[in-house]
Parts: C-alpha cells; sequence; structure tokens
C-alpha cells in the first residue's frame, strides 16, 4: 500500500471466520499481529453483542499492544440495520479501539479506506529502535520508500452470503 508520504506499507492479513469452533485459533493468529480488524454485520444485533467477547480474547492475547479496528459490514443493506452507528462508536470508546468503520465489499463501499486508516494509524517505526522493528523487505525498485510489514488480524464475528 502507498501511502501519501511516499511510505510503502506491506499489510499481511490473516483471516479467520468468528465461529466458535475457530476460537482455539486465535493465539496462532494475533501473536504477531500489529492491528485485529473485527467485523460484524450491520444486520445482524447478535454478531455485534458478540464483539466484545471477541476483544477480549484479542486482549488477552496481546494486551494493550494491538490496534483494534471495529468494522461493521454489509453497509450497503442500511434498510435492514440492527446496530446503529452510536452503539459501535460506544464500543469503540469503551474497548480503547482505535475506529469503527462501515464498509459494504458487495458495493465495494469504503474497503480502501478501511485500509488507509489501518495504515495510518501503524507506528511509525522509521523513528523506532531497531530491536522493535518488525522484519522488513524492500521490494520498491526505488530507494525512497521503505515497506514495512505489518500483520493484521481479521476476525469475522459473522459469515452470512448476501
Amino acid at each position: 500500500m502507498y501511502l501519501e508520504d511516499n511510505k510503502t506499507i506491506r499489510l499481511q492479513l490473516w483471516d479467520t471466520a468468528g465461529q466458535e469452533r475457530f476460537r482455539s485459533l486465535i493465539p496462532s493468529y494475533i501473536r504477531d499481529s500489529h492491528v485485529a480488524v473485527i467485523c460484524y454485520d450491520i444486520t445482524n444485533k447478535k454478531s455485534f453483542n458478540n464483539l466484545e467477547k471477541w476483544i477480549n480474547d484479542v486482549k488477552l492475547e496481546r494486551g494493550n499492544d494491538v490496534i483494534i479496528v471495529i468494522v461493521g459490514n454489509k453497509s450497503d443493506l442500511n434498510n435492514k440495520r440492527q446496530v446503529t452507528v452510536e452503539e459501535a462508536e460506544n464500543l469503540v470508546k469503551l474497548s480503547d479501539g482505535k475506529f469503527i468503520i462501515e464498509t459494504s465489499t458487495k458495493a465495494n463501499h469504503n474497503v480502501k479506506l478501511l485500509f488507509k486508516k489501518i495504515a495510518q494509524c501503524l507506528p511509525d517505526f522509521n523513528e523506532s529502535s531497531d530491536d522493535q522493528k518488525p522484519e522488513t523487505v524492500n521490494i520498491s525498485v526505488d530507494n525512497e520508500s521503505t515497506p514495512i510489514i505489518h500483520y493484521i488480524y481479521f476476525l469475522l464475528t459473522t459469515f452470512t452470503s448476501y
């Protein structure tokens, strides 16, 4: 991903369903993650109600050393909404999350913005000490931009197709 300030950030994504049977996979998925993106379906109140449990699981594994982002998916189905934006914003505040954004993968609404906002939230590893830097790989032809690998964990609290 290219940012405005001529930096390149490489985002490596892991995706797991939020179903109970995948719960045991959380530690291996999130161990080296910098960001946890926890998704819910805006048309399904139960998926939103499960967010707190998933946020707690992430915090148990990573403590406060992870950026938590909440994503409300299916924003194209606003007429079937069961979760208000205000409810999601309150949860973000209570859980020390970074931000909430609503997206629609079907309509491709706010998907690029989600990744851009995630990239902008990541710590500036150029100013941190070398022992805190993640492994980096320069895949750029010019030497002006240095890509940094950031590990992002996606957790979908429900999986339902349109």
